[in-house]
Formats: C-alpha cells, structure tokens, sequence
C-alpha cells in the first residue's frame, strides 16, 4: 500500500515527504487526487490540497465522520467528534465511536473506548443541561457496551486518558472541538491529522496551513495504519 499525499500551495508536505523513511507519492492536482481516491487501494494524506472537493468526494462513501489521532505525554488516543457540527445526538455519537472501533480493528488494535459527558455522577440535579448530559452519556455508554469495551468517565477526560483509553468520545463536536484546541494549540499534546471513518480506507485530514513536522506526523501515521491494516 502506498502513501499518496496531495501538495498544494504550502510545500512543507513536500519537505516532509523528502524527509521520511518511506516512499511517497505527491499529488498536485485536486481531480487527479480525488481519481485516485476513488481507486482506494494506497493510504491518503490531504496535504496541502484545498479541501471543499476532497471533503465532497468523500461524503460520497458515506457519512463524513472525523477522528484526530492526539499523543499525549500519558497516552495516544482518537478523540471524536471534532467538528462543530458533528456528534450532535447520541445516534451519532455512537456511529462515530463504532466507526472508530471498527477502524481501530483493522489496524489489529483492540478498542476501549471512553465516553466524556457533562458532569460527575454527583451532579445529577444541577442543571437541566448537565442532567441530559450525563444521561446521555450513560444511555450512550449501554449502546456501544454490545459491541467494545466501554467505559462512561463522565467530566474525567484525565481519567480516561490514563485508563488507556484509544477512542475518546466528547459529548457533541463544540466540546470535542474545544478539547483538541486545549491539548493541541494551547498545551503540548501532538496531531497526526485526523482519519475518515466513513471512508472505505485509510484518509488522514490535515490542515493546509501545517508545518512540516506537522505534515511529517500525518505522512508517518498514515504509514503506521497502511503497514497494520487489514480490510
């Protein structure tokens, strides 16, 4: 499986590309990108390439759901939803986080997954909005409990970092959202670019604006998933 990453205005993908261990194909071309795509046969990496098209090629293959792959100093793990717009209800969430187990399978990698709410058990009665969402979470929690190892840590992301968790779902994508900022942009956790779940194969978004030690984290696990995955 080959490692094809789209280049656009930002050459940092193409610094990156010349200083990894691995071969990668550079793609300047956001239609020759997208056939590709289509073909799904190599692992992709945006790169630099503008999204609006690549994001519609992919809705394509079903519901777009996105899961950034965030390493911390005490774990490494999926946290979903990050869009503004996603994980609104508990039916999605729970797309997303048996999306994100499905993927984690293919990888050999067991799931546990962490389910993030609004408050601790104590705080049932606070406030309407806390109450939903811990009920939320709970309800959320017995759906996936089927199907992956699960655990609700209600308000206690720290908790479910340090229990090992690899899939950590936050209550909708504002909060998911406001989570990757806190770790990534204002603390010192890491991004290796954020995976396609609907998508038939292994995607990994980035931001055109990324540094090239940013786009040399995205090529590597891109790499990492290719060389584990089993379909």
């Amino acid at each position: 499986m080959r490692i094809v990453a789209g280049a656009g205005e930002n050459r940092n993908i193409e610094r990156a590309a010349s200083s990894v261990e691995f071969d990668v194909e550079l793609i300047y071309s956001e239609d020759e990108f997208i056939e590709r795509l289509r073909m799904g046969k190599d692992a992709y990496v945006r790169g630099s390439l503008p999204s609006a098209s690549i994001m519609a090629e992919l809705n394509n293959h079903g519901p777009l759901m996105r899961a950034s792959w965030i390493e911390t100093g005490k774990g490494s793990f999926f946290l979903a939803p990050v869009g503004i717009d996603e994980g609104e209800t508990v039916i999605e969430r729970l797309r997303i986080a048996t999306a994100a187990g499905d993927f984690l399978m293919k990888t050999g990698t067991e799931p546990f997954i962490g389910i993030i709410s609004g408050g601790r058990p104590g705080d049932l009665g606070r406030s309407p909005a806390v109450d939903s969402s811990i009920r939320d979470g709970e309800l959320l929690a017995s759906m996936v409990k089927d199907k992956y190892e699960v655990r609700h840590y209600h308000i206690l992301i720290e908790e479910a970092v340090r229990d090992g968790c690899n899939v950590i779902i936050a209550p909708d994508g504002i909060t998911g959202n406001l989570i990757f900022r806190s770790l990534v942009l204002v603390g010192t956790a890491r991004s290796h670019g954020a995976v396609a779940l609907g998508f038939n194969g292994i995607f990994v978004d980035t931001s055109r604006s990324q540094t090239t030690a940013g786009y040399r984290r995205a090529l590597r696990f891109a790499h990492w998933l290719a060389t584990r995955w089993r379909d």
